[in-house]
């Protein structure tokens, strides 16, 4: 856990990784809220509360008495939402910083694509 951002953020950002790289593949269950806070040694509220976060975006969802599930297309949904943060966290300072050096696109893939070898 990382101590500069809330615990129930990280949880729910955790379970979302999860879900991207498929570890928790679409229409499984989910560890409940009281697993997650005896693993990870907090209050099940803190657990709730992230958890909380990704029913109310839709990722998971509440079968009554049987507990929380990945919703069909959360995968998609978080993929896609996280390209847009890439792009705006990323990818937009970096052309804006190239465009000020002059660097053009075609300039710009060489360079990536050196700095992938």
């Amino acid at each position: 856990m990382d101590d500069s951002r809330p615990i129930f953020l990280q949880i729910a950002e955790q379970l979302e990784n999860d879900i991207i790289s498929g570890a928790l593949p679409e229409e499984t269950q989910v560890p409940s809220t009281n697993e997650l806070a005896a693993f990870l040694r907090i209050n099940p509220a803190t657990a709730g509360k992230g958890v909380n976060l990704l029913v109310d975006s839709g990722v998971l969802y509440k079968k009554r008495g049987i507990g929380m599930f990945v919703a069909d297309g959360a995968r998609a949904r978080l993929m896609a939402e996280r390209r847009d943060q890439f792009r705006e966290q990323y990818l937009a300072p970096l052309l804006a910083e190239a465009q000020k050096l002059g660097i053009t696109p075609v300039q710009l893939a060489a360079m990536i694509q050196d700095g992938t070898r």
